[in-house]
């Protein structure tokens, strides 16, 4: 089942924990590519140091920040690897859900050759266990970049499925790698999966 705008209209820091376990699909012409979301960190916005928003920061990179829960926010890090976000709460309330990592489920071999160039039985251990645990790694697998930028994910090219209900538990601690964000760093605001094997940093 395709999650509805009504999942991401929320508090950020819920939606950020309950998009643990739920399956992030893109639909390539036909050919789908899906992981488990394993890692979360929520960003805050106009409150939050760490946020591309702080403080109302309103510039061309992030108004999609500031636009319709449900909606793709990606941005481009040190000029070469893009970050896929979900923005969260509501209209006029910059806030986003940043993908960590995901666990390869559907179209692996696609997502090896995305992010290696060979297929995934031709992949070294360190290379697998690479494939998609950080945000520009999963955003490489799975073909996601600035072109996708305010896509509507309650659409059919680029969307959420509820995913399978197991049990597990769920981490919370600091985010990685905003050290200059002040008290904003100690808050904890990052989600993943206890155990997952794909969690970037544990």
């Amino acid at each position: 089942m395709k999650l509805d705008r009504n999942f991401y209209s929320r508090d950020t820091l819920t939606v950020a924990k309950e998009l643990l376990g739920k399956v992030l699909v893109h639909n390539v012409d036909g050919k789908l590519l899906k992981g488990k979301i394993v890692e979360t960190e929520a960003y805050l916005g106009i409150k939050d140091k760490a946020a591309h928003s702080y403080g109302g920061k309103r510039t061309k990179r992030v108004e999609t920040m500031y636009g319709q829960p449900g909606r793709a926010y990606v941005y481009l890090i040190y000029g070469m690897y893009y970050c896929f976000n979900i923005v969260a709460e509501r209209e006029g309330i910059p806030e986003a859900v940043l993908i960590r990592a995901v666990e390869p489920l559907v179209g692996i071999d696609e997502m090896s050759n995305n992010r290696f160039g060979k297929p995934y039985d031709q992949l070294s251990n360190y290379q697998k266990k690479n494939l998609t645990n950080g945000p520009g790694k999963l955003s490489m697998a799975l073909n996601i970049d600035k072109t996708l930028d305010t896509k509507d994910l309650c659409g059919d090219e680029l969307y959420l499925q509820k995913g399978q209900e197991k049990q597990f538990n769920i981490i919370e601690t600091t985010r990685i790698g905003i050290d200059y964000a002040e008290e904003a760093k100690d808050f904890p605001y990052r989600y993943y999966i206890e155990g997952n094997p794909y969690v970037s940093k544990l």
